[in-house]
């Protein structure tokens, strides 16, 4: 598979009617500056595609991109050790909520985890949500530009325990030097055709 049309659809506070809806979707999750938007961005091949900030928690909502005309990828909004209150976190875990109990299309779950740190509480909760909901999901282990392939295999290890997934399903991707690229795009792929 190559993507070779991506279009920014919308966004949403609360997961509702837009245009299209109805195709397939694959949602991308994990905490503010895992590197989603940059993921989005890669696998597209389109630099200002999703918007990236070096400031944690700028997705703020549901962000819906078409891509190939075939398939929707949702953007959902970082969790963890955003700068924002007790309000506003409250809000985005009811928006979480709604959106995956309410998103009939959604085929898979791209969870981002930094290949660099163990799983957060957060990232914990999100596997367990998915696991419990029946969601399909896969770990996508991203900034592995940062690690050497040969330690690559070390820093996976808590991942997998904390996760309960197995070395062999996390993929390792790089928005900076196109790592996994072509894996997640197989990924997507088997994905659609399911």
């Amino acid at each position: 598979m190559e993507i070779r049309t991506a279009e920014f659809v919308t966004s949403m506070a609360d997961y509702g009617k837009f245009p299209g809806r109805g195709l397939p979707q694959i949602a991308v999750a994990g905490k503010s500056n895992v590197g989603k938007s940059t993921l989005i961005n890669r696998l597209c091949r389109r630099n200002k595609l999703a918007r990236t900030s070096s400031t944690p928690g700028k997705t703020r909502l549901l962000n819906v991109f078409l891509l190939n005309g075939e398939f929707h990828l949702v953007d959902l909004p970082g969790y963890g050790f955003a700068k924002v209150d007790k309000q506003e976190k409250l809000r985005w875990g009811k928006m979480m909520q709604d959106y995956f109990t309410q998103a009939e299309e959604l085929k898979h779950v791209l969870c981002l985890v930094d290949i660099r740190h163990e799983p957060t509480e957060d990232d914990i909760t999100m596997n367990r949500f998915l696991r419990e909901s029946g969601i399909p999901f896969s770990v996508i282990a991203t900034k592995a530009d940062k690690i050497s392939r040969g330690a690559r295999m070390k820093h996976l290890a808590p991942i997998c325990r904390a996760l309960s997934v197995q070395p062999w399903e996390v993929l390792c991707f790089s928005g900076e030097d196109g790592t996994g690229r072509p894996e997640l795009l197989g990924l997507i792929e088997r994905v659609l055709k399911e």
